[in-house]
This record gives C-alpha cells, sequence and structure tokens, in this order.
C-alpha cells in the first residue's frame, strides 16, 4: 500500500535535460519503463532531482547525524553488500555489535559483573528500540498477572504529552493504553509526581525522556524513580522505568555525568538511544539495553539454525545493512571519551552563541533549557503581526530548514523554532543564522501589517458593516491587497541613494 502522495500529478513523464543525449523518450513517472537506458542517463535523471532536496548540512530540524569521517565514510561503503542477520557468515560484524551493546551498557552504567555480558540489541533506531522495550514490559507484566490469576488483558502505560511519535505507534500497535501527562505552560515535560499518580495495577512501565524533542529538556528520572519506589512499597507493585535516551543518551554520559537517568537508579530497567542521532553515525541505527536478563523474558527471543550455526534474535525486522553497525563501532573506538566529550562540549558552546545571539535581538522568548540536548527552541514575544511559521518559511530562502510547531495539549498556544545543534553546526554558522533572522524579521517587519493576517481576514469574507461578502468581493479585495504590497517592493527597489 502506497500511502505517500505524489508531488506531480500534471505530468506523468520525468524529463531530464542532459539525459536527453541519450534517451529521446520520455520515462513514465509512476511505471517501471519497458526498455532499460544507460547508466549515465539514470544517474543524471535522479541527481537532477536530488539537487532540489534540501542540504542536509542546513537542516537544522533534524537530530540525525550529516557528516562523518572519510575514513569511517569508506567502511559503511566496505560493508553495504553485508547483511548482519546472516550471523554465521559475518562472524565479526556480530562480535563488532556484541561490543558495541557492551560498551553503551558500560556508559549508562548497567550493574554488570566482571566478564559478564551486556544484554541488548542494534536497531534500526530509536523507533524499534521503543517497541522492542515496550514488548518486553508488556510480556512481563502479563507474565506476572497470568501468575496472579488478574486479568491481563487491559495494559497501560504512562508518559508525558511531549513524547515521540513513536510511542503512539507502539501503544495503537500493540494495543497498550496510552495515559499520558499533560503539559502546562512554561513546563514542557512530564510532572513526575503527575505521572505517579496516573500509575495503577495495570501499568507496565513509565517512559521518561532524557532529551524532549520539543525543547531537549531532560525529564526528572531521578525524582521519577524515588517517587515510584515510595509507590511501589504502598501498593506492593513492581512498576518499572524505561529511559527513552535517544536524543541524550549520548550526551549526559560526557557533560552531564552527575546526573542520575540511567541503571545507577534501581527502576530503570531498559534504556533506549540514537546511534545516529549523537551517537554520531548516519541514520540507521538504534540500540536498546536491558539492565540484565530478567528483564526480557526468554519467550521473546527466537532461535533460528537455518542460516549456519543458532542464532538468538529479538528484532522486528529480519534482514538489515551491517554498515551502521560498523560505523556505530568505529565512532566508539576513534573518539573515545574524550573525544566524545570535547564534541558534546562544542554542541554545547555552539548552542550558548545561538542562544545569546537570539536574546540581544529582543523579541524572542527561549523555550529550552541550558541543561539537555544542545538546541534552542524559542517563540516570538509578539507575534500579532508575523509569526513564527513566517520565519520558518522565509528563512528557507536562506537555504536554513528552521521547523516552527505548535507544543502539544495544553499548551497548543505555544508556537517555537526549534534549531538543533549537531557536530557540524559551527559557531560561524551560529552567527549566520542570527544575521539572516535578523534579515528575516526585518523584511516582515516592512510587510504591510501582516498581508497574511489581512488575507487570513479577508478569506473570512466579512466587511466592516458585518454583511458576508461574495467570493468575487473576496477575490478582488485580496488581489488589491496584493497589487500594493508589490507597488510599495517596487518602490523600494527603484530609490537612488
Amino acid at each position: 500500500m502506497v500511502i505517500s502522495k505524489a508531488a506531480s500529478e500534471s505530468d506523468l513523464s520525468v524529463h531530464s535535460t542532459f539525459a536527453s543525449r541519450y534517451v529521446r523518450v520520455s520515462l513514465p513517472r509512476f511505471k517501471m519503463p519497458e526498455n532499460s537506458i544507460p547508466k549515465d542517463a539514470a544517474y543524471q535523471i535522479i541527481n537532477d532531482e536530488l539537487m532540489l532536496d534540501g542540504n542536509p548540512r542546513l537542516n537544522l530540524a533534524s537530530f540525525v547525524t550529516t557528516w562523518m569521517e572519510p575514513e569511517c565514510d569508506k567502511l559503511i561503503m566496505d560493508s553495504i553488500n553485508k547483511n548482519y542477520v546472516d550471523m554465521d557468515e559475518y562472524p565479526v560484524t556480530t562480535e563488532l555489535q556484541n561490543r558495541c551493546v557492551n560498551m553503551i551498557a558500560h556508559l549508562f552504567n548497567a550493574p554488570l559483573g566482571e566478564g559478564e555480558a551486556a544484554v541488548g540489541v542494534g536497531t534500526v533506531g530509536s523507533s524499534e528500540a521503543i517497541m522492542l522495550a515496550g514488548l518486553a514490559f508488556k510480556r512481563k507484566w502479563q507474565n506476572k498477572m497470568k501468575a496472579q490469576g488478574k486479568p491481563h488483558d487491559k495494559p497501560n502505560i504512562v508518559t508525558g504529552a511531549n513524547v515521540q511519535v513513536c510511542w503512539e505507534k507502539f501503544a495503537r500497535y500493540f494495543e497498550v493504553e496510552l495515559k499520558e501527562v499533560k503539559l502546562e505552560d512554561g513546563y514542557y515535560v512530564m510532572d513526575p509526581e503527575k505521572a505517579v499518580e496516573m500509575v495503577d495495577e495495570n501499568t507496565i512501565c513509565v517512559a521518561a525522556i532524557l532529551g524532549s524533542t520539543l525543547n531537549g529538556e531532560f525529564e526528572d528520572v531521578k525524582r521519577l524513580n524515588d517517587l515510584l519506589v515510595e509507590k511501589n512499597k504502598e501498593t506492593g507493585w513492581d512498576t518499572p522505568i524505561h529511559v527513552d535516551a535517544a536524543s541524550g543518551g549520548f550526551i549526559a554520559p560526557f557533560i552531564y555525568p552527575e546526573i542520575e537517568w540511567d541503571f545507577r537508579l534501581p527502576l530503570v530497567k531498559s534504556i533506549n538511544v540514537s546511534g545516529h542521532k549523537y551517537g554520531l553515525v548516519y541514520a540507521g541505527i538504534g540500540w536498546v539495553i536491558w539492565r540484565n536478563k530478567e528483564d526480557l523474558p526468554e519467550e521473546l527471543i527466537f532461535h533460528i539454525n537455518y542460516l549456519g550455526a543458532d542464532q538468538p534474535t529479538f528484532t522486528l525486522n529480519f534482514s538489515k545493512g551491517s554498515s551502521q553497525v560498523i560505523a556505530q563501532y568505529y565512532q566508539l573506538i576513534r573518539l573515545g571519551y574524550e573525544v566524545n566529550k570535547n564534541i558534546m562540549e562544542n554542541c554545547q558552546e555552539n548552542t550558548r552563541v545561538l542562544r545569546e545571539g537570539l536574546e540581544k535581538i529582543e523579541r524572542f522568548n527561549i523555550v529550552s533549557k541550558e541543561i539537555g540536548v544542545p538546541l534552542v527552541a524559542f517563540s516570538l514575544k509578539d507575534n500579532s503581526k508575523h509569526n513564527e511559521f513566517e520565519i520558518s518559511e522565509h528563512l528557507r530562502r536562506f537555504g536554513w530548514i528552521v521547523p516552527a510547531y505548535t507544543m502539544p495539549a495544553n499548551a497548543e498556544h505555544v508556537t517555537v523554532l526549534r534549531v538543533v545543534i549537531r557536530e557540524d553546526f559551527s559557531r560561524t554558522l551560529a552567527e549566520r543564522l542570527v544575521g539572516d533572522i535578523v534579515k528575516v524579521l526585518h523584511e516582515l517587519d516592512n510587510l504591510p501589517a501582516r498581508v497574511t493576517a489581512k488575507l487570513a481576514a479577508i478569506a473570512e469574507g466579512e466587511g466592516s458593516s458585518g454583511h458576508k461578502k461574495s467570493p468575487m468581493e473576496v477575490q478582488l479585495e485580496i488581489t488589491n491587497v496584493w497589487k500594493k504590497f508589490v507597488a510599495e517592493k517596487k518602490k523600494t527597489k527603484n530609490v537612488i541613494c
């Protein structure tokens, strides 16, 4: 089933100027062509279309890594034809994944004995990792309720309303009720007290976020753990915690080691982290680590032998590439603790530069916190004339991709812009972005009392006298507004200084 929408429905063929020296017939857009074309032409056709994509380095909406060293790029290309699931055929690749799991488990302070192997698995991202962790919690809860002779058909999970959409997917796909703690104005993460109040006997876990997608803030996992310990003592339950450290898992250990959020807390039973975010690997790698073997029910693990030796597997998919696993191992041994710490401190410093630059403009409220994921989320102090969506749209003219979005339930009236600071976002780029934002604000200020607002009011179709305007009157007034706007712009351009 195709759920994506075609970009163009008017042109059923693909045209390419350069490819036309080899190909004289247009290619069908949505059907496979009958005949082959030269490899040069195929390359040029695709390359021409891809030029219209945004620049990944200027995509400030994404947490995903967009640059790696050439040596790692070479390792990725050398291993791109290896299917990771063929463990018997590629035993070294399997060993590298196991090393990654153990390195990350130690980074998260897993209580491992001398020589004890960590429990975890590589995934295609944090979404799959969360699905696997959620399934483990659900199955363990079901087994406990069955053993007690209690109903086990209505599991729930407690999260904040600021969770990433993958949690909603897990709840819907695997029939788990999602109980969300609503946000408050000025407080955009899960409140631990309210979360624990929502916990009941059917709660399979409470999910805390180390680095909210909305504003980068770390939720107070330590406070949540302490409150939940008390509630478990009072009720006799054993409700655990999962930490969604997709963004913050490779940040906190290096620059906030004093914050207790990981396996140092007794109720934290599993943690997911995105290798393709601040693990500094291209898109396609995530990790989920369990506290110990007892936290991953054995019946969820499959054993296969038709590819050679007995192979345990706990994933949602089967085949996947090996290159991202190898790239993660490269980054872990290449950078070590020292350079990872330097990179995260640089990101933090560039975040400070951007934040202070925006504060000097004196037109924004900074919504993000100084401790958390290196990003800056900000909103206009006065959006009566122009709003954050207009700023986002105008910044694209300078090449920047800066998202604007509204907060979740109970804070929908707050709209923010968000800039994610990655390793490849330098201080120079931060300063340039501030300068371009100033230019955009100046341009918007010169627009006639928010053209978009006027057009919206006109589109409502009511005149000053209160009578309903006809479609023709609405169209005429819209046209006149734009004519005046264009005329004013022309006058400005023709001024001789």
